[in-house]
């Protein structure tokens, strides 16, 4: 890295539909996200319709342009002189020069913009280490970015049925209806899934509710038997049994070791 890490970022929102005016580049990365809406990314190489939490890492010097259609929103942040850390992670989604365009499903747009909008608070604070904070800051949304989005066109509806698994822990999983869900055929959908994901659906929907488990365990007072229901058990045995094969102990031992030093 040479010079001082420099970000530039914003929130830009229109009612109406608007475009570049034509290609142009600029010596900064950007990262841009559709947050409302919809719009298009155009590039020497390609043109791609971006829906919402589409993400666009844009390399410094590339010609580039734009659209917005209709009521849109986008996130953007633009970084120069970037350090090298942070560089490392950037580079696990370009390569090539080439620009890298990820999806973040609904669920996981929707916790990037509060992170976005938290940054853009804190970046007009009085802070005691601005330099320290501004690459922590940029090194948590880019690593959010970088854990959570997916790869490819197909990965949108893909990413419609993880919510919908992620957002229904209590019910039981039928890859009928999430098939249905994204336009594809039963067998075409579990093919899809495990290529986005790398495991099945129903490990997927094991994965979430372990996570949330854990979560409630760790940051709420709720009685065991209340998190086993919520999380899709209707008998705490069959959770405490399930939870232990996974954690090898209790989900009320696994609580106890996270509270032993705030006791």
């Amino acid at each position: 890295m040479s010079g001082v890490f420099n970000i530039r970022s914003f929130i830009g929102s229109s009612n109406d539909s608007w475009a570049d005016p034509g290609f142009h580049h600029h010596p900064s990365l950007e990262i841009s996200i559709i947050l409302e809406g919809s719009g298009i990314f155009e590039w020497a190489e390609s043109k791609s319709l971006l829906e919402l939490g589409q993400v666009v890492i844009v390399p410094p010097h590339l010609e580039h342009r734009f659209e917005g259609i209709h009521k849109n929103r986008f996130g953007v942040i633009h970084l120069e002189n970037i350090p090298e850390q942070l560089a490392a992670l950037l580079d696990n989604m370009i390569s090539g020069g080439k620009p890298g365009i990820l999806a973040l499903s609904r669920l996981d747009k929707d916790r990037f913009e509060r992170l976005f909008r938290e940054w853009q608070r804190i970046k007009i604070s009085f802070l005691k280490e601005k330099t320290r904070n501004e690459t922590a800051w940029m090194e948590v949304l880019v690593l959010f970015i970088l854990e959570y989005s997916q790869a490819g066109q197909q990965s949108l509806s893909i990413t419609k049925a993880a919510d919908y698994i992620r957002e229904n822990l209590q019910k039981g999983l039928q890859i009928s209806d999430l098939a249905i869900l994204t336009g594809l055929t039963e067998s075409g959908f579990r093919r899809l899934f495990e290529q986005i994901y790398d495991i099945s659906p129903k490990q997927y929907q094991h994965q979430c509710r372990m996570v949330e488990a854990k979560w409630l365990l760790s940051s709420s007072g709720k009685e065991i038997h209340e998190i086993a229901e919520q999380i899709g058990f209707q008998r705490l045995h069959s959770f405490s049994q399930w939870f232990k094969k996974q954690e090898g102990i209790s989900p009320s031992e696994w609580r106890s070791i996270q509270r032993k030093n705030f006791g």
